[in-house]
């Protein structure tokens, strides 16, 4: 069987961590047929007028699956998110963030082994602003559903069962955002009793971060509103080595798009030196998506090989391999295995 994947480069170091990721993935023996679309964001702007124009989206409806590399989002200026506009557009209500240390990569802690459940469509990314210009005050809405929360909590419980994580926390502010905070906190206790064998707690969100940089050896599965699973997200993956290092995947109950949730990095651009790593691990996770769960479990074993091997890594990682060089010797351990 060959899958159909939308793919989508990006810009900055978007092409060529996509390219190497493109030749991990077809080392695993798993036939893909490559939808690509390289004009999106900045470039698509200029010849569409739109950022995201609709035969991306139409091509990941159809497709079902896309492979995204990191794209520009002007701050403080110019169109909005391409990415929040896939989740909104394309309903990818769960973001999946996991957070787990990789061998000989010195960090904070060893071990560590996060899963992050983000709800992605609605919270303070919900897009209703206002901006009075007389007064000059911007005003955001932060806007929480029962369904949006009932939806993301569902998601992690039932990826929690499925694989066999024991424990999972409710992250809310709900002593200060009495009705936002409260539904989303209550809706997770009423989830949580149809899940027995799963043992549930619940932090405040400030409290949660000092917990994490001091104990996330404590803690499991986490999931919560968009803005607090932004930060939360980043904070983990900062506990195993960075953006660079962790994968993203944004799913949806039609569609999923996999990702590398750092920045476009366009001050390293066509250097060579990008880390590929982040998009590779996305890589693995569309694999499992796919049902190509051997190739994943291959994959995951060859890359944690590369590292302790410590041989080929790129810069960022202590090695002095480039972008090319770590694929291509993460590619040759995998093909060894089929």
């Amino acid at each position: 069987m060959s899958h159909r994947i939308t793919l989508l480069p990006g810009d900055g170091i978007g092409p060529e961590v996509v390219d190497a990721t493109v030749t991990v993935l077809e080392a695993t023996g798993v036939s893909f047929k490559w939808d690509r679309h390289d004009k999106v964001g900045a470039a698509a702007m200029a010849e569409f007028g739109n950022p995201l124009p609709e035969h991306v989206l139409e091509s990941i409806r159809e497709n079902t699956v896309a492979l995204k590399g990191p794209i520009t989002t002007p701050i403080g200026k110019g169109f909005k998110s391409v990415n929040v506009g896939l989740r909104q557009k394309l309903d990818l209500f769960a973001n999946v963030r996991p957070c787990k240390s990789l061998p000989g990569l010195k960090t904070p802690f060893q071990d560590v082994d996060l899963m992050i459940f983000r709800e992605n469509t609605e919270g303070l990314y919900s897009g209703i602003e206002n901006f009075d210009e007389r007064l000059e005050i911007a005003d955001t809405i932060s806007r929480i559903t029962k369904r949006g929360s009932e939806r993301i909590i569902n998601f992690a419980f039932e990826y929690a069962r499925t694989h066999g994580r024991k424990k999972i926390t409710l992250v809310h502010k709900a002593n200060i955002l009495k009705q936002a905070g409260a539904l989303f906190l209550g809706i997770g206790r009423d989830v949580a009793a149809e899940y027995p064998e799963i043992e549930v707690n619940d932090r405040i969100i400030d409290n949660m971060c000092m917990q994490l940089v001091m104990y996330p050896d404590r803690y499991d599965c986490v999931v919560t509103t968009n803005l607090f699973g932004d930060i939360l997200s980043d904070l983990c993956a900062g506990l195993v080595g960075g953006l660079g290092v962790v994968a993203g995947a944004n799913i949806g109950e039609d569609c999923a798009v996999f990702e590398a949730v750092h920045g476009s990095a366009p001050d390293i651009a066509g250097q060579g030196i990008a880390n590929p790593t982040a998009l590779i691990r996305s890589g693995e996770l569309m694999l499992r998506h796919l049902g190509e769960v051997s190739a994943a479990d291959v994959l995951h074993e060859e890359l944690l090989g590369c590292y302790a091997e410590g041989d080929h890594l790129t810069s960022d990682v202590g090695g002095s391999s480039t972008t090319a060089e770590f694929a291509e010797r993460l590619a040759e351990r995998i093909s060894s295995r089929s």
